[in-house]
């Protein structure tokens, strides 16, 4: 599957995330893309491989899943508009609202265009964090890194946010074949390792049902 004709790089909505050639942290994000594009059973594809470290393959996923939602995304934002996306909506029952603790102090209603620029910056501050996601020659994850993403809400927050951007895409009925692989890699992940509350995961839940089971 060419994914490069589906994700043109003119619609690219923030810069892409790279690792280092020559690090370890570059060999896990091929190894991780070849599973993506080889048309293997992506359920077992996320598990975590022999002798690999644990927090290593959750950095790079958590990287790479920005990247794919972050160019997912470009291909609807033209036509995501206040009009078109009053609010940020996982479907008729859920709604999501804006707090940063900054400018929204109070949780807002946002257009989803806007709610979702808002979020992009946040989680594009975290990534290019290399204290928390490095990827240079000779850096790592810090070794608290599983404990400090739980304890202040880091890797199992993105990965929660990552999920309400994918139930954006498929509220403005975006249901490309593309988009539903990266949505089952990315579910398939979070699922093998147990980092997002199911009730979390409710708004998607028929159509999770119908692609991923």
């Amino acid at each position: 599957m060419d994914f490069g004709k589906f994700f043109s790089k003119e619609k690219t909505f923030r810069p892409k995330k790279k690792f280092q050639q020559g690090t370890m942290r570059y060999e896990l994000h091929k190894k991780a893309e070849a599973s993506l594009n080889s048309g293997l059973d992506l359920k077992s594809c996320v598990s975590l491989p022999a002798e690999e470290d644990f927090n290593d393959w959750m950095a790079v996923h958590v990287v790479d899943f920005f990247n794919r939602i972050n160019l997912i995304y470009g291909t609807i934002c033209d036509y995501c508009t206040d009009e078109s996306c009053p609010i940020m909506s996982g479907g008729p029952k859920y709604e999501y609202m804006w707090c940063d603790g900054n400018k929204y102090k109070k949780p807002t209603k946002l257009p989803a265009n806007k709610y979702i620029a808002n979020l992009m910056d946040w989680i594009e501050t975290i990534i290019n964090d290399e204290s928390v996601f490095p990827v240079s020659q000779g850096k790592q994850a810090p070794k608290s890194f599983c404990d400090s993403a739980n304890s202040i809400n880091l890797t199992i927050g993105l990965l929660q946010w990552f999920y309400r951007m994918y139930n954006n895409v498929y509220v403005c009925s975006l249901q490309e074949a593309h988009i539903n692989t990266c949505y089952k890699h990315y579910y398939y992940f979070i699922v093998e390792f147990k980092l997002v509350d199911r009730k979390e995961l409710e708004p998607l839940k028929d159509l999770t049902e119908r692609i991923c089971h």
